[in-house]
C-alpha cells in the first residue's frame, strides 16, 4: 500500500494535478473556457456545476480522451501531453465511469483484476511460454486484488458474476477495477449516481476508507451536492464552461454565483 501522501488541513507542496487555463472548443461551441484549478496530493476534490457546465468535458481532458485547445494540463509536474491516451493508467491516472462499463458476465475477481493489467510488465513472449516472472506478476497481481476485495467489501462475492448482482455492488466492482492499476490520482465520475441514501452514506465512508489506506487523491463530478460538500477537502464550481468558484466547501456553497447558477436567483 502507498503511504498516505498529504494529510487535509497540513501544509501541502506541490499540487498533484494543476490545471492551467485550460479550452476546449466543439466547432463554435466553448465548452471550457480557460479553466484553472489545483489539486493537491492526498486531498479530495469536487467538481460540480449545472448539466452543461463542462465537468465530463474536464474529465476527458484528464483522461486524454479530448484534446484541448489552449492551456496545459501537468500530472506531477509533468505535462499531460507528453503521455498518449493509452499510457494514461500507467502514469497513475485512474477512473470510473457514469455509466457502468463492466464485463458482465465476468466474475467480481475477473474485472477487477483486469485494472490491474495496466501495471503489468512481461509481453506476450513471456505469457505465451509461461515463464517463472509471469507466475510471480500473476500472484502478486492476486494478492493485490484480494487486498481489494477486502477494502471493498467484495469477497463474499468474488466469483459471482456481475450482472447477477445489485447496481450498488457493482459501482464498488468498477472502483475496485480502477483502483487495481494502483493510482495517484482517482477520477470519479457520478460515483452516487443510482445509489439510495443509505448507498451514498457507505459510500462515503468507503472514499475516505480508501483515501487513508491507500493515501490516494480524488476528483469527483457530482450532483449529490450533500456529499461533495461533506467529503471535499475542496471544491470547484463550473458553469456554461467557466470556473464561477474554487474554496472550501463552506465557501463554495455561500458563493453568489453558485446559488444563482444552480436556483437562477440572487443569494
Amino acid at each position: 500500500m502507498r503511504p498516505f501522501a498529504a494529510c487535509p488541513g497540513h501544509a501541502i507542496a506541490q499540487p498533484l494535478l494543476e490545471v492551467e487555463n485550460v479550452s476546449v472548443r466543439f466547432g463554435g461551441i466553448v465548452a471550457l473556457d480557460r479553466v484553472s484549478f489545483a489539486v493537491a496530493a492526498g486531498h479530495i476534490v469536487g467538481l460540480i456545476g449545472p448539466n452543461g457546465a463542462g465537468k465530463t468535458t474536464m474529465f476527458n481532458c484528464l483522461s486524454r480522451l479530448y484534446v484541448f485547445s489552449d492551456g496545459r494540463i501537468a500530472f506531477e509536474g509533468r505535462s499531460l501531453l507528453e503521455t498518449p491516451p493509452h499510457g494514461i493508467a500507467a502514469l497513475g491516472i485512474g477512473r470510473t465511469f457514469q455509466n457502468l462499463a463492466l464485463f458482465r458476465t465476468m466474475s467480481v475477481r475477473e474485472n477487477v483484476m483486469l485494472g490491474g493489467h495496466a501495471r503489468t510488465r512481461t509481453g506476450y513472449v513471456a505469457n505465451a511460454l509461461r515463464l517463472p516472472a509471469v507466475r510471480q506478476e500473476e500472484a502478486r497481481l492476486g494478492a493485490s486484488v484480494d487486498r481489494l476485495l477486502a477494502l471493498l467489501d467484495l469477497e463474499a462475492v468474488a466469483e459471482v458474476a456481475v450482472m447477477d448482482l445489485p447496481f450498488g455492488t457493482q459501482k464498488r466492482v468498477e472502483l475496485g477495477r480502477a483502483l487495481a492499476s494502483q493510482p495517484k490520482l482517482l477520477l470519479l465520475d457520478e460515483p452516487a449516481g443510482g445509489l439510495n441514501h443509505e448507498e451514498v452514506g457507505t459510500l462515503m465512508e468507503l472514499l475516505r476508507r480508501i483515501r487513508a489506506e491507500l493515501g490516494l487523491t480524488m476528483l469527483l463530478v457530482e450532483h449529490h451536492m450533500n456529499m461533495v460538500m461533506r467529503i471535499s477537502d475542496r471544491v470547484v464550481a463550473l458553469d456554461f464552461g467557466k470556473k464561477i468558484a474554487d474554496g472550501t466547501p463552506a465557501e463554495v456553497q455561500a458563493n453568489e454565483d453558485v446559488i444563482r447558477a444552480y436556483l437562477g436567483v440572487a443569494a
